[in-house]
């Protein structure tokens, strides 16, 4: 066997475990967390007084306007200096979160405001309040049309995820660093995590087409029963 596939055959049970450990459970966290905040931040936004709206936009300001990895900086080693301390994986955590929450709030925003208006007036006719109207008639209609987009962010995330390698978190790339450290072979092993991150995002890929056909589908329906 060549010495480079038998380095990354060696290497790869390591990388896998790093990734089953900290790379996927840290996604997935941090996506379910960030569309929970994204969708408080849009209906903040879109729905509630001035002041909190404000607060909501500056928020996504803040965000959107500055690199995911400074964020991270600023949480792990920036925090401590004014007595927060955060170990690694919950540090990401907070980060990724923040960072998905405004990038989603703003698909989540613009699918809530595509509705047309009439689907509100239809919902309070037959007797539905607010809250009602919107989780029974604006959001279902809604989530058919955010699904590719806010895909689009889940996938990225995965990749994105290699950044938390910078604030030591010991997942899928900072394992691949470490085992360059002793083998001294940086292209293998880097191409070898790469390699490992296009597997999930091609498969996380396959599963959205089969996620937006099946929208579609139901869309469809919808429309025919109109």
């Amino acid at each position: 066997m060549p010495h480079w596939l038998q380095l990354m055959s060696d290497s790869l049970p390591t990388l896998l475990w790093a990734g089953i450990k900290f790379t996927v459970p840290l996604t997935l966290l941090s996506f379910f967390f960030g569309l929970i905040l994204g969708l408080i931040t849009a209906v903040t936004r879109l729905f509630a007084p001035l002041p909190f709206a404000l607060i909501a936009r500056f928020y996504v300001w803040v965000i959107r306007g500055t690199p995911l990895l400074v964020q991270l900086f600023v949480i792990f080693y920036g925090l401590p200096s004014i007595g927060i301390l955060l170990d690694a994986f919950p540090a990401a955590l907070i980060g990724f979160t923040l960072n998905i929450g405004a990038y989603s709030s703003e698909i989540i925003r613009a699918v809530i405001s595509s509705v047309p208006k009439g689907q509100w007036e239809a919902a309070y006719s037959i007797g539905m309040n607010w809250r009602q109207a919107m989780s029974r008639t604006i959001l279902p209609q809604a989530a058919r049309v955010a699904v590719p987009p806010l895909s689009n962010t889940f996938i990225s995330l995965v990749k994105d995820t290699s950044l938390a390698a910078a604030i030591t978190v010991p997942e899928l790339f900072q394992a691949a660093q470490r085992i360059v450290a002793t083998t001294y072979e940086p292209l293998i092993l880097y191409i070898e995590a790469a390699l490992i991150y296009l597997v999930l995002s091609s498969v996380l890929s396959a599963l959205q087409s089969k996620l937006e056909k099946r929208f579609a589908r139901y869309g469809g329906m919808m429309e025919a029963n109109r």
